[in-house]
């Protein structure tokens, strides 16, 4: 019995086992995850949220078409020149396919990130890394209303905030309840509902001659309190002529001192808010249409949505604020 013991034990010794019988346990290897894993459990855990099912097809096609380079490498090792060489196919012919590209490679790492396969930060964020190393777009001659980049955002404002001018206070006004420039140069203190936080604009300012509900974030209130104490009168962005609305001009060059891009226009900010809003929220179209005053559907789903549209504009509103201030 002792020496069939023993053989045993021997023989458990010699396969590198624990001679008491216990079997090591076994080394479990992890494939690390790649940027293609990321990317379907990213849309996955999207499915119940996408607005419709064309904003799904746009963000599928986007990352299995266009970030296709990435696919197979692992999450953790993507670097900057990585994301730059997936960007520049398309950076100058495809300007508006190529930012979409470039928001969501970052929401896939920022997935990544989040469930600890990466512990790097993320190479396709714009401020600080990609601005840094991707070449200037070539200015298109006939480019209409020029917008910021949402990212710029919060450096705009920043910047803005910085000025005591009327003209500046008028452009983040402008910028945070998207308004049109001839709507906010016209704006008056009668128009302003400070209990219900709310300004409304009459039709005759109006694009489409109606009347327009916009909810206003506690920092506009703000602007609009702190010129009532300055304005001589019933306009809140008096001019430099009595009884005269800032100008456009005064207000394009306060922008384009505090804005990164030299070329941005008043009315760009109407679309640097929908690019933000439609691919970085999970807000309702029609809330975002609603906000920047554009009808959708016919006149009977407009009147049911009107019942309660008000509310959810204004978290929306709040949202952009918020991202706005740097709290993105």
């Amino acid at each position: 019995m002792a020496r069939q013991k023993a053989l045993v034990i021997r023989d458990r010794l010699a396969n590198g086992e624990d001679p008491r019988g216990d079997k090591p346990a076994p080394k479990i290897t992890t494939k690390p995850k790649t940027f293609y894993d990321c990317m379907e459990a990213l849309l996955e855990s999207k499915a119940e949220g996408w607005r419709n099912s064309k904003h799904k097809h746009q963000w599928e096609m986007t990352l299995r078409d266009y970030a296709k380079p990435l696919h197979d490498m692992p999450i953790a090792d993507i670097a900057l020149g990585d994301v730059k060489e997936c960007l520049l196919p398309h950076w100058h012919e495809r300007p508006e396919t190529a930012d979409r590209l470039r928001m969501r490679i970052r929401a896939v790492i920022d997935y990544g990130i989040a469930h600890e396969w990466r512990k790097a930060g993320n190479p396709a964020l714009w401020r600080g890394l990609l601005d840094k190393v991707m070449p200037a777009r070539k200015r298109r001659d006939k480019e209409h209303h020029a917008a910021l980049n949402h990212e710029q955002a919060a450096q705009t404002v920043a910047k803005l905030r910085q000025s005591s001018g009327t003209a500046a206070r008028a452009v983040e006004f402008l910028a945070l309840t998207v308004g049109r420039a001839g709507e906010v140069r016209g704006a008056r203190f009668d128009e302003i509902d400070i209990e219900a936080k709310t300004w409304t604009v009459p039709g005759n300012r109006m694009k489409a001659g109606l009347q327009h509900v916009v909810p206003l974030t506690d920092r506009a209130l703000q602007i609009v309190e702190a010129r009532r104490q300055q304005s001589t009168c019933a306009l809140i962005f008096e001019g430099g002529r009595e009884d005269a609305p800032v100008s456009d001009t005064a207000m394009t060059k306060a922008l384009r001192l505090a804005s990164p891009d030299k070329a941005a226009t008043l009315h760009g900010w109407r679309s640097t808010f929908r690019d933000w809003a439609g691919d970085e929220t999970e807000h309702p179209r029609e809330i975002i249409e609603s906000a920047l005053a554009h009808s959708v559907g016919n006149e009977t789903e407009r009147a049911y949505r009107r019942l309660d549209a008000l509310q959810k504009r204004r978290k929306l509103m709040e949202d952009w604020d918020a991202y706005c201030a740097g709290a993105n």
